[in-house]
């Protein structure tokens, strides 16, 4: 078997793994864009809740609506920590992505070092049957003059 054909199932797992790399990679960018976009949500909430008019005249009201805004500024920095949990996640599967996809492109690289060396071997070997043709074309025209000229000089008694 060639070097080139021992090769070929190393580059398919290679492509495979590359592929299931780029799938995990865009799965993660799904979840942060999903973080992101509950993060701005909350952000917004918070904001409008803080910036509507107050309506609460008792103390009690005045404290839940304090302490509600607490729990809401306490869900936008967890949201927050959430998103760049996700965001360190995406940069792990983002450098994954790239060392597959160098591990699959040194195998690719090799495969057609592989491939050129083993046209390299069948192009001399078909330089050397035609040479060794062509080589014997001349013997044998050599011989047939050889003959011919025998045959000429009366010596074919």
């Amino acid at each position: 078997m060639m070097q080139s054909q021992r090769i070929d199932p190393l580059l398919r797992r290679a492509q495979q793994h590359e592929d299931e790399v780029a799938r995990d990679l865009a799965e993660r960018q799904r979840a942060l864009e999903t973080h992101e976009s509950r993060l701005e949500e909350l952000r917004r909430y918070a904001e409008e809740y803080a910036n509507g008019q107050m309506s609460a005249t008792s103390l009690a009201q005045l404290a839940n609506r304090r302490a509600f805004l607490d729990r809401l500024e306490s869900a936008v920095q967890q949201q927050c920590q959430t998103v760049d949990r996700n965001r360190e996640k995406v940069e792990m599967e983002r450098s994954r992505l790239l060392l597959a996809s160098r591990d699959k492109q040194v195998l690719e690289q090799l495969a057609a070092s592989y491939r050129a060396q083993e046209r390299k071997v069948d192009d001399r070997r078909s330089q050397r049957e035609m040479d060794d043709l062509g080589a014997r074309r001349v013997r044998l025209a050599v011989a047939a003059a050889a003959a011919d000229s025998d045959y000429d000089n009366g010596d074919n008694r």
